[in-house]
């Protein structure tokens, strides 16, 4: 399940968050924090493996939070996701042109360059993404960074909120 949160911007609502999921045993699969729109609010995407009656309780305990503006579940609803990747992978000289036809397959972008190692960034679906690591792990992963998921409901309305906070700031 994928819900994006719009919070209050400041110290402790990241901790409070987590806190509730861990008090409720759920576990966070993804989660992508930043700024909005709207100066002062910062936008969550938290995906959750909860059966969908489980992911309202999780909405509806969200809201309850103060700095909690508004809880929208988008699972169900049609919507973009993409999650980032940087994969720094051995690239030793003869095998380097062999990565980076691998690299331009996925649309990856080359962001480093060493003797012995390349970074790469490949922005996609959770799908794309997990291919690419699998492609990439022969030749060695040596690190690796995921974003997380972020969504947006597809079109020109903006998604109801499956829950609505009773406090917070005036949109």
């Amino acid at each position: 399940n994928v819900l994006i949160t719009e919070v209050e911007d400041h110290p402790g609502v990241l901790n409070r968050i987590a806190s509730l999921f861990r008090k409720r045993a759920y576990n966070i699969e993804s989660l992508s924090v930043g700024h909005s729109h709207r100066p002062g609010i910062s936008r969550m995407t938290i995906v959750v493996a909860e059966e969908h009656k489980d992911a309202i309780q999780v909405a509806k305990q969200l809201a309850k939070l103060i700095e909690v503006i508004s809880v929208t579940d988008v699972t169900e609803q049609r919507h973009v996701s993409r999650e980032m990747v940087l994969a720094k992978v051995a690239a030793p000289e003869m095998k380097r042109s062999e990565i980076l036809q691998l690299a331009n397959v996925y649309r990856a972008q080359v962001v480093d360059v060493s003797p012995g190692s390349i970074i790469l960034e490949v922005t996609g679906d959770e799908d794309k993404i997990d291919s690419f690591v699998e492609i990439i792990r022969p030749y060695g992963i040596l690190e690796l960074s995921r974003s997380g998921e972020v969504a947006m409901v597809r079109g020109r309305a903006m998604p109801t909120p499956t829950v609505v906070a009773e406090e917070g700031p005036a949109a």
